[in-house]
């Protein structure tokens, strides 16, 4: 009776041979190397960053752009969860945008797993466990590569490792990553999911490659795309370059297909969250491809040592991988299908890097706001992938001598381009020649004992000390660009910024705000309280659109909302404690005034959305504004545009300014609403400057003065560019009027917030609306007394919860939009992935199948 013998395996020559198990001994040193990777790498960054004078060595912050704007008060906010200290919980957010959906920030910004080590040190020390993000990042991610070289073509170790720290401290980390400390996981990702790969090609672990690709995706799903990219062109090249039948290829290539589904459904709740969030989101400036950099630019990058004055793929590795690759096209030991392949997978995947359509793929289907090369982190893998497959090949002298040709005609290709400053051509001519001279030593004399052990020393303390001089290099570069200033995020004044607000908390009766932004984009998460100010790519369109229409501030075309800079807009959002600027860098003074309860009832009515003014007395549900209609008067002579506003003329240099006056109320206080003015103002009470830009930057209301005696109010204007402001910019705001309305409203007796709840206890009978000062994101559903759920109502960007013939309780629940399919996703993939687990290790058990192979471990 015949047998159907199982299908071969596909193999690559010497790489993909299946070996049997490793020797305790040899396990041992894989380790030692991988440790030993990660020490050299993290070493260097230390070393780097100490010679800087770089915090946590020094006194400079390193919080640059967005890490202190951002990703510090973020990890600010996670050390108050894991700490009981927050108002929020993971769904939701009290502290910013006076409420906001957190979940898609959670899993996007603070998922790397190194990021919950915040919980293990002081709040006031945040700083430190966010540069440990970095540092344990690239430490565990040039560990891993160190393995995966060992999977991709057998050979030492030793060797893998010194690869592996010009990975670790590749030019994407110094440029991009490090100060984003959730992308920095997709240095770990890369050679994870290159590991699951292999199992696939050796049939073995599906489980634990589902797994590793799971972790990866949870950890960033941003960079884990493009991680997942770049493995699976690795193994196609893998595929391609086998022995073995097509059904084994296929077979190989089926099992990844589905350890990357199953992995990716495992973390479909970050996925689904996070694009839901993404479509409600306030739109980000559109970005345009600018084009591609030229070809001896581009090529320049592959130099160590330097940074462009221009946006680039940033892909260097330091000299050591830089020259293996470049000899592989003269190394005779490689046969040529694979030289080739690896050349071409090299250059089709630099050249999606400048290739619109495919920039888009790399990135989501969307050009990204700032550089559009993020994704070049995995050519440097590649890079480093292709020197392991010409070093454990052992190159001879001719190779080594072709490749030094070629990095000397890259270097003087390259001379002229920014890129290219005293610090690359240390790294290319000191540290190359060293390289170079051991390579060469190791190529005639291997077998000399005393040679292998000089020639790696010289190996080893060339790559540290390149890699310590280029992370020394590049970031004092960057430092020293205005953009990158960093942000003194925690200090003596934030601190006792962040005690003032704890001492007059009195959430959900009350807010308090941080109010002058001084510290980061996100003081309400730096400092507390619960303000209106919110950074994020997920602001809500709802909440921005919202806060605009009430007169306060925005920056980046709203992602970056501010709190009301005016007494009714405070009062509308309950803020009864303020921080107010004292005039001094990171002074503040602590400011009270009453202010309206978070929930008050109002007879049902349509507001008025004729100006700011009226909207904001509308949701007051009172008459505080005279809203003159101002005349023109000298100066360059405005024009009015169809929606009745003034189209501003640029004020030319020397000449009067643009002047405006109105008639009120002597005594009144005079207020300005112009959001897309650029230049200075001047009222009753002095001269203030204005950066309105539309549609990136929004100016708030903003105090001009009192009223003079005579009601004469005058304004004057100097724009800096042609400008349009409202039809009625100015309101006179009674202050008594005020206090008198404030006083009048009928709000809640009580009213109790949990992580993502909030219950109102109304007094008897009320009916109307019941006015939530909470922007009305989608997500939320409203009860009165026990009656079914439903969505809030917006009034004007505001939950408005319509009470009937009468009511005592409205309660809300907020639930994120995609969080349950996203979780019935993940459900379904590890109900497979236990399924496929439970039958492999049945199978198991039952020792070889019944044609007599054996059964293919998961």
């Amino acid at each position: 009776m015949s047998q159907r013998s199982a299908p071969a395996r596909p193999r690559v020559r010497e790489a993909e041979e299946e070996a049997p198990p490793l020797p305790r001994r040899t396990r041992g040193r894989e380790a030692q190397a991988a440790l030993l990777a990660a020490v050299l790498a993290m070493g260097a960054f230390c070393l780097a960053t100490a010679l800087r004078g770089t915090y946590p060595f020094g006194g400079r912050s390193r919080a640059v752009n967005d890490l202190g704007n951002q990703f510090v008060p973020f990890h600010a906010h996670l050390w108050d969860l894991m700490h009981g200290e927050s108002t929020g919980d993971l769904l939701f957010n009290w502290n910013s945008g006076y409420g906001a959906p957190f979940l898609g920030d959670f899993v996007t910004y603070l998922m790397n797993p190194f990021s919950w080590l915040v919980g293990l040190f002081p709040r006031d020390a945040v700083g430190f466990p966010v540069f440990l993000v970095t540092l344990l990042s690239i430490g565990l991610g040039s560990a891993a590569m160190t393995v995966l070289l060992g999977r991709l073509v057998p050979g030492s170790p030793w060797p893998r490792a010194l690869l592996a720290v010009g990975y670790g401290l590749c030019a994407w980390v110094l440029n991009d990553g490090s100060p984003d400390p959730m992308w920095m996981w997709g240095l770990v990702s890369l050679p994870a999911i290159g590991l699951a790969c292999d199992w696939c090609l050796r049939e073995r672990r599906w489980v634990l490659g589902t797994l590793l690709v799971a972790a990866a995706w949870a950890g960033n799903f941003y960079t884990a795309a493009m991680a997942t990219i770049a493995s699976g062109l690795v193994l196609l090249l893998r595929l391609a370059l086998a022995d073995g039948s097509r059904r084994a290829r296929l077979r190989a290539a089926g099992r990844a297909a589905g350890m990357f589904t199953v992995g990716v459904l495992l973390a479909a709740p970050a996925m689904t969250v996070s694009l839901k969030a993404s479509k409600a989101s306030q739109p980000a400036p559109l970005a345009t491809y600018e084009g591609a950099p030229g070809l001896t630019d581009y090529l320049a990058q592959l130099l160590p040592g330097g940074r462009s004055d221009h946006s680039v793929p940033n892909v260097f590795v330091g000299m050591l991988a830089l020259l293996l690759v470049a000899a592989l096209p003269f190394h005779r030991r490689v046969r040529p299908a694979e030289r080739i392949g690896w050349y071409v997978l090299l250059v089709a995947v630099g050249a999606s890097f400048v290739w619109e359509p495919t920039i888009l793929l790399w990135h989501g289907l969307a050009i990204p706001n700032g550089s559009p090369y993020r994704a070049s982190f995995v050519l440097s893998g590649l890079l480093v992938t292709a020197a392991w497959a010409s070093l454990a090949r052992r190159p001879d002298v001719p190779a080594l001598l072709g490749g030094a040709g070629l990095v000397a005609l890259l270097a003087l290709a390259g001379h002229g381009q920014s890129s290219v400053r005293w610090s690359t051509w240390i790294e290319v001519g000191a540290g190359g020649a060293l390289v170079l001279g051991a390579l060469l030593a190791l190529a005639r004399w291997r077998a000399r004992p005393l040679v292998r052990r000089c020639a790696g020393a010289v190996l080893v303390l060339t790559v540290f000390a390149g890699a310590a001089h280029t992370a020394y290099a590049v970031t004092g570069i960057r430092d020293r660009l205005p953009f990158y200033q960093p942000r003194t995020t925690v200090s003596a004044e934030s601190l006792a910024a962040r005690d003032a607000l704890r001492e007059a908390d009195d959430w959900p009766h009350s807010r308090t705000d941080p109010g002058p932004h001084e510290f980061a984009n996100n003081d309400p998460l730096l400092l507390g309280g619960q303000g209106g100010s919110y950074y994020s790519s997920y602001l809500p369109a709802v909440t921005a659109e919202m806060l605009q229409g009430l007169g306060t501030g925005w920056y980046i075309q709203g992602r970056h909302t501010l709190s009301p800079a005016d007494p009714v807009g405070q009062a509308l959002f309950g803020v009864t404690t303020r921080l107010d600027s004292t005039g001094r860098p990171g002074g503040f003074a602590v400011k009270h005034a009453p202010a309206a309860p978070l929930v008050t009832v109002h007879p049902a009515a349509a507001p008025d959305t004729r100006s700011v003014w009226s909207r904001q007395e509308s949701l007051l549900g009172a008459r505080v504004y005279e809203t003159p209609e101002p005349e023109w008067t000298a100066g360059p002579r405005p024009v009015r545009s169809a929606d009745g506003g003034w189209k501003v003329p640029a004020t030319p240099k020397g000449r009067a300014w643009t002047t405006f006056t109105a008639a009120c109320t002597p005594g009144r206080t005079a207020f300005l609403y112009a959001p897309w003015l650029g230049g200075t103002v001047t009222g009753p009470s002095g001269s203030y400057t204005s950066w309105g830009r539309q549609p990136m930057t929004a100016m708030p209301i903003r105090e001009l003065g009192p009223v003079p005696a005579d009601g004469r109010l005058t304004v004057q204007l100097r724009a800096s560019a042609k400008a349009e402001i409202p039809a009625l910019p100015l309101g006179c705001l009674d202050r008594s009027a005020l206090d008198s309305a404030l006083r009048g409203l009928h709000g809640a007796t009580k009213v109790t917030a949990g992580g993502h709840t909030l219950t109102a206890e109304l007094p008897a009978g009320s009916a109307g609306t019941a006015l939530i000062s909470v922007p009305a994101v989608d997500g939320w559903r409203c009860s009165v007394d026990g009656r079914p759920a439903a969505a809030p109502r917006s009034v004007l960007g505001m939950m408005g919860v319509d009470l009937g013939a009468g009511a005592s309780e409205v309660s809300c629940g907020y639930r994120p939009p995609g969080l349950l399919p996203g979780l019935a996703a993940s459900g379904a993939a590890a109900a497979v992935l236990l399924g496929v687990a439970l039958l492999t290790r049945l199978r198991g058990r039952g020792g070889r199948t019944a044609d007599g192979g054996p059964v293919p471990s998961v």
